[in-house]
């Protein structure tokens, strides 16, 4: 085949596209906003118009962020897997008796924190579960003894539910409990608890969860205070195109009152040890996302999101290096965080999530013909690579991470931070 056969193909290609995509595609290539029943189409589309989706998406990502992908060298820390609510997709909590719950102490947390920092981290993450008997402005004053110890790392932390969760212990409103975590220290918070904003989805997969109209006035509320936030949604299991396409409408709606949403982070469902999975109790459950709606979602988040939300994150703990590698060329422009320890994908049965050094990302980023960047979390650029010269991180010389840094299998069986213990010594009078 010549080039001139290849260019013929790929004409044909183009034109084999659905004429009602390809209106959709014009408007987006134009600028113009893609309504929900748009989105939901595009979501819905197969064959030649899922490649021209795609390379659709990818032009869209060139021209807002142009080719530098980002990372951000941080480290995740789950202080505690015990939690009072049983979502069916969570694989992670505990129950406060169970063996294998745990709590991490301040002391923990901060020394956990305080490695990461000398080890170049710019940004620890802190979400857990909704542990009982725990004093509701627990959330606070780790805050305070972290930017105590460390006060110019980033706290990237508390997820809306856990926020509502201490909002509820202590009394106070979410905008009062909220203002408490700014003052503390707090530098933004995780878009989390999402899952797919569509209350009659929530009530299946988990009942009794923050319901859609509150998450997204927490949210709005954070943005009001100041406190910036990411957003997510987590997708492979009953919800439906249309649904998809409302999250998706929602964030570009808070982000067009607000402006406060740094980043959207799409999380396919892990399913082989989620709880909902097992029981066979919800008609419908998917086994997670195929590798075909894996890069609609990008696509379609990009096309839907560009003009309002313009960094994307692929993710390699769900998706695993490679397949995050090629989500870059179907809008993505974000690579995520170094991370050190994750615990949530990994209890859900991720065979990814210890740990990515800078230099991989920054291998996996250059391979894929980008220029690889350290970002911050809220995307200022700390160091552009520009050249192919590879500097030797800190963290790029750990040689056994597992070693080094632990991991959640062993979190879990560690008899020094039984969750019980803790329990036990908070009913003691």
């Amino acid at each position: 085949m010549t080039l001139a056969h290849l260019r013929a193909s790929l004409d044909s290609l183009l034109s084999g596209v659905t004429l009602p995509i390809g209106r959709i595609l014009d408007r987006a290539l134009a600028g113009e906003e893609i309504a929900v029943e748009e989105g939901a189409r595009l979501f819905d589309a197969s064959g030649a118009d899922l490649v021209v989706i795609t390379a659709v998406a990818d032009h869209l990502r060139k021209q807002s962020v142009g080719d530098v992908v980002t990372y951000v060298v941080n480290r995740n820390i789950n202080f505690t897997n015990v939690c009072v609510k049983a979502c069916g997709f969570c694989a992670f909590s505990r129950g406060h008796l169970a063996e294998e719950g745990y709590y991490l102490p301040v002391e923990e947390v901060i020394r956990r924190a305080r490695e990461a920092w000398e080890l170049g981290a710019t940004e620890v993450c802190v979400q857990a579960g909704l542990a009982p008997g725990m004093d509701g402005w627990h959330y606070v004053k780790l805050c305070r003894a972290l930017k105590d110890a460390l006060p110019e790392l980033h706290i990237h932390g508390f997820s809306p539910e856990e926020v509502l969760y201490g909002s509820s212990l202590t009394g106070v409103s979410v905008r009062d409990y909220l203002a408490g975590l700014r003052e503390a220290g707090v530098g933004s918070l995780p878009g989390t608890s999402a899952e797919i904003l569509v209350d009659e989805v929530r009530e299946k997969i988990s009942p009794g969860r923050i319901p859609t109209a509150t998450w997204v006035e927490l949210i709005q509320t954070a943005h009001e205070l100041g406190i910036p936030t990411t957003s997510t949604i987590m997708y492979g299991h009953i919800e439906t195109s249309h649904h998809k396409a409302v999250h998706l409408g929602i964030l570009r709606d808070i982000q067009k009152r607000t402006g406060g949403i740094t980043e959207f982070v799409p999380l396919s469902f892990v399913y082989e040890e989620a709880p909902m999975y097992h029981r066979k109790r919800i008609a419908g459950l998917r086994t997670g996302a195929t590798g075909a709606e894996i890069m609609k979602m990008y696509a379609v988040s990009r096309i839907m999101l560009n003009n309002w939300i313009p960094n994307l994150q692929v993710s390699w703990v769900k998706e695993g290096p490679k397949l995050s590698q090629i989500g870059l060329m179907a809008g993505a422009n974000d690579f995520g965080g170094t991370l050190i320890n994750e615990s949530i994908s990994t209890a859900a049965g991720a065979s990814h999530g210890q740990l990515m050094k800078p230099a991989q990302f920054r291998n996996l980023i250059r391979e894929m013909g980008r220029i690889p960047a350290e970002r911050s979390t809220t995307y200022k650029k700390i160091r552009v690579f520009e050249s192919e010269e590879n500097p030797v991180d800190l963290l790029d010389q750990v040689e056994d991470p597992q070693e080094r840094f632990g991991s959640y299998q062993q979190l879990i069986r560690l008899r020094d931070y039984r969750f019980r213990d803790f329990y036990q010594s908070q009913k003691r009078p």
